[in-house]
C-alpha cells in the first residue's frame, strides 16, 4: 500500500477572487480581483481617471504577485450623493457641438428641442476637477488593493489545497496500479512461453521444433517485452511529482512536464505488456493521468 502524503505546502490555483472595501474622507474605495486559468498573465486593469498615473505601479504589483492567469482588476471610488465634485463647462466646445447639432437638425427638417442637453452629454464638455489626488487618498487605495490581494491569494491557496489533495490521490492510484502490475507480471512470461510454443507446434509440428533455438529466440523476444525499466522510471517520475508538490514555488508548468513523462512510461508499459490483465491495469493508469492533466490546467 502506497503511503498517502497528507501534509504538503500550499499549492495555488489560478482561479481566484478577492474583494476589499474601505471608507475614507467621504469616499468609498473598492478593489475587486478575479482570475481564471491561462498559460500567461492576461491582465485587465480598470482605474478611475484620477488614479491613472498609478496604473504602472499596480500592474507591476499584479505581475509579481499573481504571476499567471486571465485576471481582471477593478478599482472604483464612490462619493456620497450629497458631495458634489467641482466641475466646469467647456463653453467653446459646447457651442461647437450645439451649432453642429442645430445645423444638422435644420438640414433634416427636425424639430428637436433638446439639442443643448445632447451637446452637454458629448465628451469633454463637462470636466470634473478630480484628476489630482492626495497622498492620503493614494495610501487608502493602496491599502484597499493590498487587502483585496491578500483575500485573492487566500482564495487561490484554498482552491489549491483541493487540487493538491486530488493530485496526490491520483498519483498514489497510479503507484498502486503499478503494484498490481508487479503482482501479475510473474505469470506473464510463462504464459508467453507456452503460447509461442503452442503456435510453433501447431504450425511446424512438435518434432520439427529445435528446442535450443526456440529457447534462444524466446530469451531475445522476452527481453524485448521486459518492462522493468519502465516500472523503475514510472516510480521515479511519480515520486518526483509528489516531491515537486512540496515546493513553495509555482509549479503548474513543471508538474505538467513531469506528467508527460509519466504518460510516456505508462504507454510504453502498455505496448510491451502483451498481457490482457496488465493492459487493463494500464488503461486505469491512463484514466488517472488524464484527470491529473485536467487538474494541472488550473495549477499556478
Amino acid at each position: 500500500m502506497v503511503n498517502l502524503i497528507l501534509s504538503l505546502p500550499m499549492l495555488k490555483s489560478m482561479t481566484g477572487y478577492g474583494l476589499a472595501a474601505n471608507d475614507f474622507a467621504h469616499a468609498k474605495y473598492t478593489v475587486e480581483i478575479k482570475s481564471l486559468n491561462s498559460k500567461f498573465l492576461e491582465l485587465s486593469l480598470k482605474l478611475p481617471k484620477a488614479f491613472s498615473d498609478k496604473e504602472l505601479f499596480l500592474r507591476n504589483e499584479c505581475s509579481k504577485q499573481i504571476e499567471r492567469g486571465k485576471v481582471g482588476v477593478s478599482v472604483t471610488v464612490e462619493y456620497p450623493e450629497n458631495i458634489a465634485k467641482t466641475a466646469s463647462i467647456n463653453k467653446n466646445l459646447l457651442k461647437l457641438y450645439y451649432n453642429q447639432l442645430r445645423e444638422t437638425a435644420t438640414d433634416l427638417n427636425d424639430k428637436s428641442t433638446n439639442l443643448l442637453q445632447l451637446a452637454l452629454n458629448f465628451p469633454d464638455v463637462i470636466q470634473y476637477e478630480d484628476d489630482v489626488i492626495s497622498d492620503e487618498e493614494w495610501k487608502q487605495l493602496l491599502r484597499t488593493f493590498e487587502e483585496a490581494m491578500t483575500n485573492f491569494q487566500t482564495f487561490r491557496r484554498d482552491e489549491g489545497n483541493v487540487l493538491q489533495r486530488d493530485l496526490v490521490l491520483r498519483i498514489n492510484n497510479i503507484l498502486q496500479s503499478m503494484q498490481q502490475v508487479e503482482v501479475q507480471e510473474p505469470n506473464r512470461i510463462p504464459m508467453i512461453r507456452e503460447r509461442l510454443k503452442q503456435l510453433l507446434e501447431d504450425y511446424v509440428g512438435k518434432d520439427s521444433v529445435d528446442q535450443n533455438r526456440f529457447e534462444q529466440e524466446l530469451i531475445f523476444y522476452i527481453d524485448k517485452l521486459d518492462i522493468t525499466e519502465e516500472k523503475i522510471r514510472l516510480k521515479s517520475h511519480c515520486d518526483y511529482f509528489l516531491e515537486t508538490l512540496k515546493s513553495p514555488d509555482a509549479n503548474g508548468k513543471k508538474l505538467g512536464f513531469i506528467s508527460q513523462e509519466i504518460g510516456r512510461e505508462i504507454n510504453t508499459m502498455g505496448s510491451k505488456a502483451n498481457d490482457a490483465q496488465i493492459q487493463q491495469i494500464v488503461v486505469g493508469m491512463k484514466e488517472e493521468l488524464e484527470k491529473i492533466k485536467e487538474q494541472l490546467l488550473n495549477v499556478l
